[in-house]
């Protein structure tokens, strides 16, 4: 009789559960995308294969399938499967489960495999949750799969990424995408296949583009679309065509997280859109960052330090467009920020490039952490210090460069050595203001030689 009403409510629950859920791929060749993992010889199918599934982290954007895979692994590998989410499951629960699987394995004298414990947001997880996990994890008594949107070596305790595998999940493709719509519309068991369905291919080509590679998303507006016009045509048939489509799925949401790797990869592009001169790009990524919240005064600051690090000396006046902008950011907002940060951009992006700044203080720096400490030469030294008696006198026999400003071509100019080794770390591009600086460099170069007898 239990068994009886627990089928009962089972069967309920599955009458209601949405489309994206019932069509959920149950084996690895079901699975859409990850090929980079799951394809043949990859890492993750080679773990399955072999009964060496260890501890993985599966971090990637929403909508690419983490649950579903772990819930694939599980039943491949022919495991316990043991769902929790990380924000709320207790130490209690932690405990039984691994309790559980310990038993399992004692009962079958080794030869039954762990269960696997699945914790979803598992960047939430507490301390406390961590220490009663973490031994047991290390001991191979229970497999833990954690699934995260965020970068996990940013959001994850240092000692569960030191005892797990990180797996990136990518976006599927618009491809995947269009062919996990097809399977649901004829799947005559959990999809749309025992109904009248007809979805133009425009209809499909659409939610795979704009769903952003979330599977999900893409489910939910297939279901969106049949619900609404069931009924709604001759007979029973339901058409669904690219107007319907795009009702479906209204705006298309921007995926981004403020802290994760949207952020990073975000301002990435920006940063090499304005480095490789193409406006137009760079504008696009400001406009996306923009449009889902992104602090205007964040991409204010990468853009001062692009205006030094790949601008430079080229174009100086790029650092000074760059701080202007910094400036009237803090003192504007939004939304006409959004204008400011435009302007320097654009700015910088069309700016001659050069990067001899940025790279003569990191040789410069180099050479210091290597150990070339260079002591300061007696006559660079301060002049007004008393040391004690016996010393030699600092600052004598330097020679003052105004009084040399007539006696060479250059001016100002003297045969003074500053550094005490030969080292030249500026090396101008030679691209815009800077061919002006390379010129003088050579000049002053070849007139301090001249002062010196070279």
């Amino acid at each position: 009789m239990n068994d009886l009403w627990a089928d009962r409510r089972a069967a309920a629950r599955k009458a209601v559960e949405p489309l994206a859920v019932r069509m959920r791929p149950r084996t690895l060749e079901e699975f859409e995308g990850q090929e980079h993992i799951l394809g043949e010889g990859r890492l993750l199918r080679r773990m399955i294969a072999a009964g060496s599934l260890t501890s993985v982290i599966l971090h990637g954007p929403p909508g690419t399938g983490k649950t579903t895979l772990a819930e694939v692994i599980a039943r491949t590998a022919r495991r316990p499967f043991e769902r929790e989410n990380a924000a709320n499951v207790s130490v209690r629960r932690i405990r039984e489960i691994i309790d559980a699987s310990a038993a399992r394995i004692e009962a079958s004298g080794g030869g039954a495999g762990p269960a696997v414990l699945f914790l979803d947001e598992i960047h939430r997880f507490s301390r406390s949750q961590q220490d009663v996990l973490l031994g047991d994890v290390e001991r191979g008594v229970i497999t833990l799969i954690g699934a995260t949107t965020e970068n996990p070596l940013f959001a994850v305790n240092s000692a569960l990424v030191s005892r797990s595998t990180m797996l990136r999940l990518e976006p599927l493709t618009e491809a995947s995408v269009a062919r996990l719509l097809r399977r649901a519309i004829g799947d005559p068991e959990r999809g749309y296949g025992r109904l009248d369905v007809a979805v133009s291919d425009e209809a499909i080509e659409h939610w795979a583009r704009v769903c952003d590679g979330d599977a999900r998303r893409a489910l939910t507006a297939l279901e969106v679309a049949v619900l609404s016009q069931t009924g709604s045509g001759t007979g029973g048939r339901i058409e669904v065509g690219l107007a319907a489509a795009q009702e479906s799925i209204q705006r298309k949401a921007l995926v981004y997280d403020a802290t994760g790797d949207e952020h990073y990869d975000s301002i990435s592009a920006m940063i090499k859109s304005v480095r490789g001169s193409d406006p137009d790009a760079a504008i696009y990524w400001i406009a996306r960052m923009l449009e889902s919240g992104e602090d205007p005064r964040f991409i204010a600051r990468r853009l001062a330090i692009l205006a030094s690090e790949d601008v430079g000396n080229a174009d100086p006046r790029g650092i000074m467009v760059a701080a202007s902008a910094w400036e009237l950011v803090e003192r504007v907002g939004m939304p006409e920020a959004r204008i400011i940060l435009a302007q320097a951009a654009i700015y910088l992006a069309l700016a001659p490039k050069s990067n001899a700044s940025y790279l003569a203080i990191d040789e410069a720096l180099a050479d210091v952490r290597s150990g070339r400490t260079v002591a300061v030469p007696l006559h660079l030294r301060d002049g007004n210090k008393v040391r004690s008696e016996g010393s030699p006198v600092d600052g004598k026999g330097y020679e003052y460069s105004h009084n040399a400003a007539s006696g060479t071509s250059i001016g100002g100019v003297t045969g003074q050595d500053y550094l005490g080794i030969d080292r030249r770390y500026y090396r101008p591009a030679g691209l815009g203001t800077e061919e002006l600086l390379r010129r003088r460099l050579d000049e002053v170069r070849a007139a301090r030689d001249a002062q010196r007898g070279d």
